[in-house]
Parts: structure tokens; C-alpha cells; sequence
């Protein structure tokens, strides 16, 4: 029996290792040639990863939740000639051959001869009671009995494998502490959601206990129990440990340089931005078919000052000691995910109408929420565009979004007394930052940027005059 084992491939943008999320298949599944294997999940996107082999799946190397490095064992699949189901010889054939499909820097068309090794024995993620060595030939499985339509038929961790298709519910289940196989999916076809886990979580929590003093009389002689002290931690509580893994871990590496290296500034002022949602109004009024959002006008906006100002749309090559100017703007979106604080970037963004920009922004920030977007959209960008109000905050001093030269933020937009022409009125205002890299200009070149801003949210007929 000839075993080819699949190493975890090259996830492209530098990517050194994967954590895994979920396997898709068992030791003793057939697998064919470019099956989707396993789900991982690398420090910029999950990715499915399909197996250019096929045969019988021998071992699983590794567990769901455990960082696998690049270039290491990922599954063994052995090619059965004795016991393999019909046209499974043309799944050698097809893997000989090479399916040709890419997974962001990998193909499996190999070419040439492949080191093939002997697989170290991995119990089943399916299977608790996974034997010490892999046989020769699977053993046949008998069918199981179907289970009487009004009976339910249990589940536990030994008998059943939990119906998962998130990697975010996943991963909440291991912060809760929850084993998925205990937990009934109310999800169609049984899959687990989120508020199954969070449901279980709840139902396991101890109940809150707070020590009290001894009981005292009242005057008319009834024995009363003092009220609790709000604020106590109930007992029983327990620190929530969170591995730094994935995305968190690539967040955490990112922040940290950009502290180390960039001598950032902020500067904000507040701007009046009645006129601004006035012009979006009428444009969607006009086009109802293709709205556009007050972030579109305000990428639209940055996209304006960075052709005047050209130094912020930039980086610093430390190793070259120079300052690289982009030729183009290939703008971020700073978007909160469930995975965490993604920066989805939209390429040559300078190049785009307003309706394409809108477009764009909004199939973006839905793909980057829902975990869709490659390792690829996630990187290149040269400046970054925060929205912070969507979380009621009027102003933010960001962290730069390194290796960037700047980011600007914008504070919600609420009612405030402003003076116009002489006279008091309420105003829809808003406070604008801009976080830049002082060794990339000085305060002239970010405060003219910021003013440029700035007067364009509150007269946005100077758009007209920029282009």
C-alpha cells in the first residue's frame, strides 16, 4: 500500500504556520484528487485546503485548534490497490497528472518525484479510540441500526461528531469551554450556532454565590438577610485564558512594531458635516439604485487630499533608509469582524467613480465580516480609512497601520451647537483625526491635509474644485 503524505503548503504573504480550525474528513474517508481536507485559519484569512492525493485517508496530523508550521505532515493518504472502490485508479491518474489549481502559492501539480514517508499513527479526530498502528486494509463497518422515529437518540462525545460549519463558533466554544458533542444544534439539519454555544456556556456557568454576613433581627423580630454587595465577583469565577494565535496573534505583532518603529502624531478638529449628509441625500435621491454611504464620501474625500498631498500616501523603507510615495492609493478600510479588526484593502482606489467606490466599500466590508476574503486583500494597503463612530466615540488617537504613513479616523456625527454666520444653530458635527508618521512629513503637511478634509466634509462642492 503506497502512502503519499501532503504537507501543509505555503500560504503565500509570508504565512509561517495555520491553525486548524476544522477537519473535513476522517482517517478512513476516501478522499479525491483536490477535496477540500481541512480548514485553517493562517494570521490573515481561513482558507480551505484541498489534498492533491487521493486514496484512504491513513492519519490526521494534528488537532483542530493546533498551530501546524508550514513545510510540516498535514494528512497521509494511502492509494489501497487491493481494496480501493471502482475508479479510484482514475483518481491516481488524475493525481499524477496535477489538478493545476493554485491555493494562493501552492499547486498540486507537484511534478517530479515526491518524498513519500512513513506517517506517525494520529487517533482520528472522529474516532477517541483510534488504534496504536494503521492497518494494512480498513476494517468493514457495519451499518448502524436506525434509531425509532419518537425516540431521540443521545449524544455524547463517544458516539457522535458535533455539526459545526463555523470556525467562529468553534473557537468560542473553546473560550467558553464548551464540548461541542454535548451541545444539540438548533441550526438546520442540527448545526451548531452561536447561541447554542453561548446557550451551553450559560447553562454550565456556576450559579453567583455572594458571602454575606450573618442574618439580622428587625425590629418587629423577623430575621433578615443584608443586601449584597454589588460588584463582587461571584465565586467560583475562573481567569479566561486566550491563546494569542491567528489573526489575534497577527494583530498583536503588527501593533506592537508599529508602536516600536513609527514616532506617530495625531492631530484632530472637529468639522460640520450637515452639508455632507445633505449631498448624500440628494445623491441617493437621484440614484436610488446605486446609494452611496458617508463612508464612500469620505474615502472619496481622502482620495482628494492624497492627490494633494502626496507624502502621506507612503511608507518608510527602514533597511533602505528612504521614504517610498505610492503611485497609486490602495486604500483600508478598517473593518471589526468576529475574528477581530480586520483592514481589508481596495486596490487603486484612486482610480474608481464614487458609485464604484460605494460598491466596492460595501461588498468588501461584507466579505471581510463573513471571513471570505483571501490573505491577498488583507495586505498592500498605503492608507487607511477608520470609521470609530459606528461605535458612539467621538475621537481616537489609532495605533498606524504599519508599514502606512497614516490613518484617519472619524468620530460619530451628532447634533452640536455650532456658530454659523454669527448666529447659534445646531449642526450635525463630527471630529476628524489624522494619526501620521512624523518621519514621513511635518505638521504643515498633515494639518493642510486635515484642513482639506475637514473643509470638504463641511462644503463638499470643493470636491468639484479638487478633481
Amino acid at each position: 500500500m503506497s502512502e503519499q503524505v501532503f504537507l501543509l503548503p505555503d500560504l503565500g504573504e509570508g504565512l509561517s504556520e495555520a491553525e486548524i480550525v476544522q477537519w473535513r474528513v476522517a482517517v478512513g474517508d476516501v478522499v479525491t484528487v483536490d477535496q477540500t481536507v481541512v480548514e485553517v485559519e493562517t494570521a490573515k484569512a481561513v482558507v480551505d485546503v484541498p489534498c492533491p492525493y487521493a486514496g484512504r485517508v491513513v492519519a490526521l496530523h494534528g488537532a483542530e485548534g493546533e498551530v501546524r508550521p508550514v513545510g510540516q505532515p498535514l494528512i497521509t493518504v494511502a492509494a489501497d490497490g487491493g481494496s480501493e472502490p471502482a475508479g479510484h485508479a482514475v483518481y491516481r491518474e488524475e493525481e499524477r497528472a496535477g489538478s493545476g489549481n493554485v491555493l494562493i502559492g501552492y499547486g498540486t501539480g507537484h511534478g517530479g518525484a515526491r518524498r513519500r514517508r512513513r506517517a506517525r499513527p494520529v487517533a482520528s479526530l472522529a474516532s477517541p479510540a483510534a488504534p496504536a498502528s494503521v492497518p494494512t486494509a480498513p476494517a468493514p463497518v457495519a451499518p448502524a441500526p436506525a434509531a425509532p422515529a419518537p425516540v431521540a437518540t443521545p449524544v455524547s462525545p463517544q458516539s457522535a461528531t458535533a455539526l459545526v460549519i463555523s470556525p467562529i463558533v468553534r473557537r468560542l466554544a473553546r473560550e467558553r469551554g464548551v464540548d461541542l458533542a454535548t451541545v444539540r444544534g438548533s441550526g438546520p439539519g442540527g448545526v451548531i450556532r452561536r447561541a447554542d454555544v453561548e446557550a451551553a456556556a450559560d447553562a454550565a456557568a456556576p450559579p453567583i454565590a455572594v458571602a454575606s454576613p450573618s442574618a439580622v433581627a428587625s425590629p418587629t423580630g423577623t430575621v433578615e438577610q443584608p443586601a449584597a454587595h454589588l460588584g463582587l465577583a461571584p465565586t467560583g469565577a475562573r481567569d479566561v485564558v486566550i491563546p494569542l494565535t491567528g489573526i489575534r496573534k497577527a494583530i498583536a505583532d503588527k501593533l506592537s512594531r508599529s508602536r516600536r518603529e513609527i514616532p506617530e502624531v495625531t492631530i484632530w478638529v472637529d468639522a460640520d458635516a450637515t452639508a455632507l449628509l445633505a449631498t448624500r441625500a440628494a445623491i441617493n435621491a437621484a440614484h436610488p439604485d446605486q446609494p452611496v454611504s458617508i463612508l464612500a464620501l469620505l474615502a472619496r474625500i481622502c482620495l482628494s487630499g492624497l492627490r494633494r498631498y502626496p507624502q502621506l500616501n507612503a511608507r518608510v523603507d527602514t533597511e533602505g533608509q528612504r521614504i517610498v510615495q505610492s503611485a497609486g492609493v490602495h486604500l483600508g478600510i478598517a473593518a471589526q469582524t468576529d475574528r477581530g479588526l480586520l483592514v481589508p484593502v481596495l486596490r487603486d482606489a484612486d482610480r474608481l467613480t464614487t458609485a464604484e467606490l460605494a460598491a466596492e466599500l460595501a461588498a468588501t466590508t461584507k466579505a471581510a465580516r463573513a471571513g471570505e476574503l483571501p490573505p491577498a486583500r488583507l495586505t498592500g494597503g498605503t492608507f487607511t480609512l477608520n470609521n470609530y463612530g459606528v461605535f458612539g466615540v467621538d475621537g481616537s488617537t489609532p495605533i498606524i497601520n504599519h508599514p502606512e504613513a497614516a490613518l484617519l479616523g472619524v468620530g460619530r456625527i451628532i447634533d452640536k451647537p455650532w456658530v454659523v454666520e454669527g448666529q447659534l444653530a445646531v449642526r450635525k458635527v463630527t471630529q476628524l483625526s489624522l494619526t501620521f508618521d512624523h518621519r514621513v512629513c511635518d505638521g504643515g503637511v498633515a494639518g493642510g491635509f486635515l484642513r482639506h478634509v475637514a473643509d470638504c466634509v463641511e462644503r463638499p462642492e470643493l470636491l468639484i474644485a479638487a478633481v
